[in-house]
């Protein structure tokens, strides 16, 4: 089945460098990676295929992606380290080690762990206004790109 993804939460761009930060994003191979959640206890298959200048058609098993339909977290992740999103590098380094999954299921409101998020990286030393500039960047390409659901990828 393929379907067109809408843009993400921005939360989920600073989720996304996160991975980063902690080294949770596995390169398979130029299409393929692997991105554990932030726990550990999860491991989500990304594939990413390049259609057209701004086209990709992409498989990932994230809740985002297969049940909301926005370009999840992992998807983000992998196309920051193939180099198609730009990476902050001040911003991934104030990003790590922060229990995603726990502060979502706690708060229930993405603008609310957002602030958290954002005062957590005040605190190691990055102004809020470099992370939401940094999230304002790739929410501005995102809408320059179209991403395509396509789970017939998995099975490659």
């Amino acid at each position: 089945m393929e379907k067109p993804l809408v843009k993400p939460p921005r939360i989920k761009i600073l989720e996304a460098i996160g991975s980063i930060g902690d080294g949770r994003v596995s390169v398979i191979s130029e299409e393929e990676a692997v991105v554990k959640s932030s726990g550990g206890e999860r491991e989500y298959r990304v594939i990413v295929k390049k259609i057209s200048e701004n086209t990709f058609k992409v498989y990932s098993n994230d809740n985002g992606t297969v049940y909301r339909g926005y370009v999840g977290y992992p998807i983000l992740a992998f196309l920051m380290v193939k180099g198609v999103l730009p990476i902050d590098n001040e911003v991934m380094n104030a990003l790590k080690n922060i229990p995603w999954r726990e502060l979502n299921e706690k708060y229930k409101k993405y603008s609310i762990v957002e602030n958290i998020v954002l005062d957590r990286a005040e605190r190691m030393g990055v102004k809020k206004h470099i992370v939401t500039d940094y999230m304002n960047i790739i929410m501005k390409k995102l809408d320059l790109l179209k991403f395509i659901y396509d789970d017939g990828l998995a099975r490659t």
